[in-house]
């Protein structure tokens, strides 16, 4: 699926923020080899070069538009285009890093143990996900693919339950590690502009049910989504709208 970083980067201060606050919590002070799994357009990347400006930082993304647009930002950080839920590290990882990317893949019982076994002794894994698919941003979402002529096409798209309760992924986990640590955080985003939360998610999971769509179907689909979330998320009298959205960080130490 072709990703569209200028639309992604919209809201790139609020997309970037919960990358700073997972990197606050990652206890290494020199590593060598440090990896960022589904990096996207670099921004979260350039986070980890920045702070540890020796070691050898890789991105990684399946997406061409996204890593093409990294490259062009960030040339002195080593970029490879590879499939995350395939990917295997050349060499024992002293960090492997993830913001925002793995709850687009599944399995994640089988997923996240393999990660922390190419971890290299005291590495670690870091890792942050969306865990808002309870909301509204998202209920309607599916909401409008169910009352959709298309739903046969759409419905399959949906992401469904893709993240697990904060105790699922301990578990998994604490076998192989000996610190694990899980929380949540609820950001409250302080939208602008014209229907900010469809504009919100046209960047991240709107996107490839619009892309299953012919143009004028995708249009329609849009605007009826739209109509949605504004009922949901309504401009405030000062015209800026807030946008409530959960994350999950996990911080695991071989």
């Amino acid at each position: 699926m072709p990703w569209d970083p200028t639309q992604y980067l919209r809201f790139g201060g609020y997309r970037t923020r919960p990358a700073i606050d997972l990197l606050a919590r990652v206890p290494l002070s020199a590593p060598r080899r440090v990896y960022d799994l589904g990096c996207g357009p670099g921004n979260a990347t350039q986070l980890l070069r920045e702070r540890w400006p020796e070691a050898r930082v890789t991105g990684v993304d399946a997406s061409a538009e996204m890593l093409d647009k990294a490259r062009a930002s960030h040339p002195d950080i080593e970029w490879v285009r590879d499939d995350i839920a395939a990917w295997r590290a050349p060499e024992p990882a002293d960090l492997i890093f993830s913001n925002a990317a793995l709850h687009w893949l599944g399995d994640h019982a089988r997923l996240f143990p393999a990660l922390a076994e190419q971890l290299a002794p005291g590495g670690v894994l870091a890792v942050q996900m969306p865990d808002g698919f309870h909301d509204r941003w998202h209920t309607l979402m599916n909401a409008a693919v169910y009352e959709s002529p298309y739903r046969e096409r759409l419905e399959p798209l949906l992401l469904v339950d893709p993240v697990g309760p904060p105790s699922f992924y301990f578990d998994l986990l604490s076998a192989r590690a000996r610190d694990v640590d899980v929380w949540t955080t609820r950001y409250l985003h302080v939208l602008e502009g014209d229907d900010p939360v469809k504009e919100w998610t046209k960047g991240s999971a709107l996107k490839p049910l619009l892309d299953a769509l012919p143009p004028a179907e995708g249009r329609a689909f849009e605007s009826r989504y739209a109509e949605l979330v504004r009922d949901a998320y309504p401009r405030r009298p000062e015209g800026t709208t807030l946008f409530p959205f959960q994350r999950l960080f996990i911080v695991a130490i071989r």
